[in-house]
Formats: structure tokens, C-alpha cells, sequence
């Protein structure tokens, strides 16, 4: 579904495109012909998939905190978007426990700033704000949530990620809804994993420090069940309903589940025993008895059958391929080959199918 050609020199401005899932989206917009901008932190992790992949020498690449209104509304006028992803974000639920004012400024705030820095710029006509899964209000029930299902969050992240919905459709409804060059929707994609990923208190990096070191796994909460993707999953449906946005579709200026099929929401336990049976050379792991740590939801499934039906995008890859082809990645970036076209082969593989 996803019209390369249409990429070609589209100016795109991406928020949080030093992070993990930023850079997967800026290499695959500039091997499509992009002209990708961005407003980032500095990557926060060693390794980091932005200076593995030289992105700094392809993007134009501005490093600024999305907190700081006067910058980033300098940047966005200098950069004249045809095309926003907003992604920056403190992402990690555990993480919003230790620095809940962090999280909601920069996820409820960050939101706020960016829709104000662009709502005066006749460029834009596409805008897409990348939320979570974690945005409903979780019941803890075997029924994948829909996007009319009701909002919620109780730990500091789902939270402020359910207010950066509400701030959207308030952007929508008070300034944009007359404005038809500019057309808004949000996208609440399921647990993402993929090469090059090195966040702390995420179950496949996790694994990855655990496999380098030589030492066991250490699983918290064995029976989590979460939506299970890879990234490029998630990835080509942002594409696709950016390019109905840009292309005027105004029936697509709404809220998106971006899930796998209901049989790839598996247990945490199940994810990593298929991520030590890829890796081989006696991975392992053990589960905690008690939870370690501060609440999390159990029980996480998202219905993707909105997006299959008005955007045209379905899985392509099963939870099983998809750490595969992960743990592919970090055994090429491990034995020091070439990642860049590694990295560049997986997207061609998965636009293929």
C-alpha cells in the first residue's frame, strides 16, 4: 500500500527522529526520496541506531528538547513541513514512575507545543501524532480494544499518552477544522520491537545486554500479554495514512490501532524464549517469582480491523518472524557487518512481504 513515489521529495518533519523508531522511519523516508527534518534530544543510548545509521549526514537534524517552545517554533518556520510525525516522547512506562513531571511535560506539553508551532504554517497538510496502545482505559479483558473504546491510563506514561490524544482532537476541533489543507490523525501502535533498539527496561534490549553478557534474562512479569509487532509494521501504516492525509482524505483524520493479527499477542515468557532460541549459544532466562518494580497492566490487545478496512493495511509479518528478523539484526551489527545495507535489505524484504 505504500506509494514510494509519492515520497519523493516530500519535505517531512519528524519530532523524536534520534530515537529508536524515529530513525527506522528517517532511513526508510530518505530511501524513498525524502527530504526528512527533525527535532530530537540527542540519542540517549550507547549504541544508538541514529549514529549507526549516519543519519546526522542525511537529515537535517536539529537538536532541541520539545519542551522549549521559541526553539521548536523556530525550527518548524525554518523547515515549512508539507508532512509532521510527532514522535518525541518519554517513552518507558517504568521510567514516567521515577520522573512523572518529565513525562506529562514533555508528552502532554511536547504535544501542545508542536500543533502551536505549526498551526500557522499554510505548508502543512498532514499531520500525525504517534501515540500508544497504552492509551485506553485497560479493563484487563481478553477483548482487543477499538478506538472508540474510552481513554485512561493509570501509571504516569499511559496517561499522558491519553491526554496527547485529547490534545490533538482539541487542536482539530478548535483550529484546524476549518482549515482544510491540514488534516490530523493519531496512531496507537501495539509493543514494537526491531534491530537497533538499545532503550533500558525494554524486554528485546533487555535480552540483547543478557546475551552479550553471558548471563540469564531476568523476566518480571512472565504472563504480560502484549501486542507484539515489528517496527516496520507499525512504520508503513504511519506512511500510508500520511499520504491519505496529504491526498485530502478527510475520513482518515481520525484515531488508528496499529496491531498484529489477535494470535501474535503472546506472553512476554513466549517473546523471550523465541528471542534465546534465535540468538542460540545458550541464551536463557529466568522469571521472577514476585513483580519487581511498579505496576503494569497484564493484559494488552489492540483490533486493528479499522485500519485493515479504511487505510488498506494488514500484518505482514507474524510475532515469530518478527524476532527473527530482529535478533537477525543484532547478530549483523554484533559480527561487525554491514548494518547500513542489512538494514536497508529488511525494509525492501518487508515491502515485498
Amino acid at each position: 500500500m505504500i506509494n514510494q513515489g509519492f515520497w519523493k521529495n516530500k519535505n517531512v518533519f519528524i519530532t523524536g527522529h534520534t530515537g529508536f523508531k524515529g530513525s527506522w522511519l528517517s532511513f526508510w523516508l530518505i530511501m524513498m526520496g525524502a527530504k526528512v527534518s527533525g527535532y530530537a534530544l540527542k540519542p540517549n543510548s550507547q549504541p544508538s541506531l541514529f549514529e549507526i545509521l549516519k543519519l546526522n549526514d542525511k537529515v537535517n537534524s536539529n537538536i532541541g528538547d520539545i519542551n522549549d517552545l521559541k526553539e521548536l517554533n523556530k525550527v518548524v518556520k525554518m523547515v515549512k513541513p508539507d508532512i509532521v510525525f510527532h514522535m518525541a516522547a518519554q517513552p518507558i512506562v517504568r521510567e514516567s514512575y521515577n520522573d512523572p513531571i518529565y513525562t506529562f511535560n514533555t508528552n502532554i506539553m511536547g504535544t501542545a507545543n508542536l500543533f502551536e508551532s505549526i498551526r500557522d504554517i499554510e505548508n502543512v497538510k498532514a499531520i500525525v501524532n504517534i501515540t500508544t496502545d497504552k492509551v485506553y482505559k485497560n479493563n484487563e479483558w481478553d477483548w482487543p480494544y477499538r478506538e472508540i473504546d474510552v481513554l485512561g491510563g493509570n501509571d504516569p506514561y499511559s496517561c499522558s499518552k491519553a491526554c496527547s490524544e485529547l490534545i490533538t482532537n482539541s487542536y482539530r476541533e478548535s483550529f484546524y477544522k476549518e482549515k482544510y489543507n491540514t488534516l490530523i490523525a493519531t496512531a496507537r501502535a501495539g509493543n514494537v520491537i526491531g534491530g537497533g533498539d538499545w532503550a533500558s527496561d525494554r524486554i528485546i534490549p533487555d535480552c540483547i545486554r543478557a546475551f552479550k553478557n553471558d548471563t540469564p534474562v531476568i523476566i518480571r512479569n512472565k504472563f504480560s500479554i502484549r501486542p507484539w509487532q515489528h517496527v516496520l509494521e507499525p512504520l508503513s501504516g504511519y506512511l500510508v495514512l500520511a499520504q491519505k492525509l496529504y491526498e485530502g482524505n478527510k475520513l482518515c483524520a481520525e484515531s488508528f490501532n496499529f496491531g498484529p493479527n489477535i494470535e501474535d499477542c503472546i506472553s512476554v515468557e513466549k517473546v523471550v524464549g523465541m528471542a534465546c532460541k534465535y540468538w542460540g549459544e545458550n541464551a536463557k532466562f529466568v522469571c521472577l517469582e514476585v513483580q519487581n518494580g511498579p505496576n503494569e497492566s497484564k493484559l494488552l490487545k489492540l483490533d486493528s480491523s479499522k485500519t485493515i478496512n479504511k487505510l488498506g493495511v494488514t500484518p505482514k509479518w507474524n510475532v515469530y518472524k518478527s524476532i527473527e528478523e530482529t535478533i537477525e539484526w543484532y547478530k549483523c551489527f554484533y559480527a561487525n557487518n554491514n548494518i547500513f545495507k542489512f538494514t536497508e535489505n529488511q525494509i525492501n524484504n518487508f515491502i515485498r512481504g
